[in-house]
């Protein structure tokens, strides 16, 4: 398989890459004692990953880690806005094969994937870390062959999970999986935590629009739900939640929040943010309901939980700004695009905060170590990390913060009937 050896934007933003990817380091101490702790055991060696993640810099730290591990490492993005052209091409300086830049077309994301697939040796792929099963779908369906190579597949959303899970229990699954988002420092962290945080970034960054006083509609209150919806409220928002899962519904009302139908709400909202893995949630009768200039994005994985293809082709549009789109519908009113149903944090800024998604390609990077390390103990299905393993990764996050953990005397760890360093909640503990 003939191939370019990388494709990016522009080489000579490197310098400026790196530095940006020096500060990200120094946020993300989880990996940097990862490195500390496995590098010397090279215990990815032998492993040849293809990654299929958001290239920005903090996916940067984690592809050097993998490579301090001893993997061979080629890389795509799992997002065609989301690239930070700059990281790139600093990861392609240092001799890292990256095809990825923002602003691909769907085409050229397929392309950018079949090139992570054969190294330039001409030896196939044996590991996956994938973001939102793209990869690993691409493979499972244009090139079965590599199939019964790969050792195992890690996956870093609930999108991507649902995916997996589906293909299992159709018979249709043939290699070992981790569902990072299984975890704990992944779930509760980035999806809450990050999530808060960086929607704001992603709007302000689009729209400079003021926040406080603004009728806010959140489509799910899941962990990203719930942290969005967080975010608004402290910014002054008036916050609507709209849910299926009557669990969630009745958390949100408990929490304050005011939860109904996206068939009312659409009259009143003046932002709406999906967040629910699913698709088709904000559609036609909901644009056409909302009020002038409603600012409507994304906080899940997939563009597809809002109809931009009726958006498209039923609404004329102007280009306000990269990743800012205003539509005029055929009743005369407005709404704001923005990074055409991409995450917007990722679309319009810069994702999730660094020290957040320490936790999340920690984790990555010990389920890469799992399988890789362990192929008679992992099955063939879709498995969560070992809670021994997320506690390692918290921990690895502590001594940044200052904090200082209480230990369990050998009188109380016989007491609760655990080992007096971990793991110290069951596999069903709801943290």
């Amino acid at each position: 398989m003939s191939k370019p050896a990388h494709k990016i934007a522009d080489i000579n933003l490197a310098e400026a890459g790196r530095m940006v990817i020096s500060l990200a380091e120094n946020e993300m101490p989880g990996l940097l004692k990862i490195r500390a702790k496995y590098g010397a055991n090279k215990p990815l060696d032998g492993a040849r990953i293809a990654g299929c993640l958001h290239v920005t810099k903090e996916t940067a730290v984690l592809v050097e880690t993998l490579i301090i591990l001893g993997a061979k490492v080629q890389w795509c993005s799992s997002n065609i806005f989301s690239t930070q052209d700059h990281v790139a091409a600093a990861l392609v300086k240092c001799g890292i094969p990256i095809y990825a830049w923002k602003g691909e077309t769907d085409e050229e994301f397929v392309w950018c994937m079949q090139q992570t697939l054969v190294f330039q040796d001409g030896q196939t792929l044996n590991m996956i870390l994938d973001d939102g099963c793209n990869l690993a779908q691409l493979v499972y369906s244009k090139y079965p062959q590599y199939l019964s190579g790969i050792i195992g597949i890690t996956e870093e959303t609930s999108s991507g999970e649902l995916i997996l899970n589906r293909m299992f229990n159709a018979g249709e699954l043939k290699t070992p999986c981790i569902s990072v988002n299984t975890s704990v420092v992944k779930a509760k962290f980035e999806n809450f935590y990050g999530c808060r945080e960086s929607v704001i970034d992603g709007i302000r960054r689009a729209t400079d629009v003021m926040l406080a006083g603004k009728v806010v509609v959140v489509s799910g209150f899941g962990d990203v739900g719930k942290g969005c919806a967080s975010a608004f409220k402290m910014f002054g928002s008036r916050v609507i939640i709209t849910e299926v899962d009557p669990i969630n519904a009745l958390q949100a009302s408990m929490e304050g929040y005011e939860v109904t139908t996206l068939n009312e709400a659409c009259k009143e909202g003046q932002v709406f943010v999906t967040a629910t893995g699913g698709r088709q949630i904000l559609t036609s009768n909901h644009f056409l309901n909302m009020r002038e200039d409603a600012i409507v994005c994304n906080m899940g994985h997939f563009s597809h939980e809002i109809d931009c293809d009726w958006l498209n082709e039923n609404a004329t549009t102007d280009r306000i700004k990269a990743g800012v789109s205003r539509y005029t519908l055929s009743n005369g009113r407005h709404i704001l695009l923005l990074g055409a149903g991409s995450p917007v944090n990722l679309a319009c800024a810069s994702g999730c905060p660094s020290f957040v998604m320490s936790n999340v390609f920690a984790t990555q990077v010990l389920a890469q170590i799992e399988l890789f390390n362990n192929k008679a103990k992992y099955s063939i299905g879709v498995h969560s990390l070992p809670k021994k393993r997320d506690e390692e990764v918290a921990l690895s996050h502590l001594e940044k913060l200052g904090i200082k953990l209480t230990q369990l005397t050998i009188e109380q760890a016989k007491y609760l009937g655990i080992q007096q360093d971990g793991p110290y909640k069951p596999n069903h503990y709801r943290y």
